[in-house]
């Protein structure tokens, strides 16, 4: 499965559990730390919790192993390490507050290209 396909799949397994407002950058020659990012809201900290194990347990039945949940102790974030993709799954306030969106989206000059 290739890199498209598995973000396909996490925009779909997020869509399919209720996660708002979901988007995905393009990281490809912005950073070394994945190819893709994507950012979704929950509605609560449970859902926020929810979302995340529901994406590891997925991913998992796609074999892809050994993704990574950082921010268990959050209430307001949950990052997902899925390798070549991440995702960041935001309270909406938070989302707003960190604006991951804009700082990611922007494009970026070529000297200062893959940090």
């Amino acid at each position: 499965m290739n890199v498209s396909e598995i973000r396909n799949n996490i925009e779909k397994i997020l869509d399919n559990n209720k996660a708002k407002n979901i988007t995905s950058i393009n990281l490809k020659n912005k950073s070394y730390i994945a190819d893709y990012m994507i950012i979704a809201s929950g509605t609560s900290s449970r859902h926020l919790q929810s979302l995340s194990e529901i994406l590891v347990t997925e991913l998992k039945k796609l074999g892809i192993e050994n993704c990574k949940i950082e921010g268990k102790d959050s209430s307001e974030w949950k990052l997902v390490d899925a390798h070549d993709v991440i995702i960041h799954i935001f309270h909406p306030e938070k989302r707003e507050f960190y604006d991951l969106e804009k700082m990611w989206s922007e494009e970026i000059p070529k000297e200062k290209a893959m940090i």
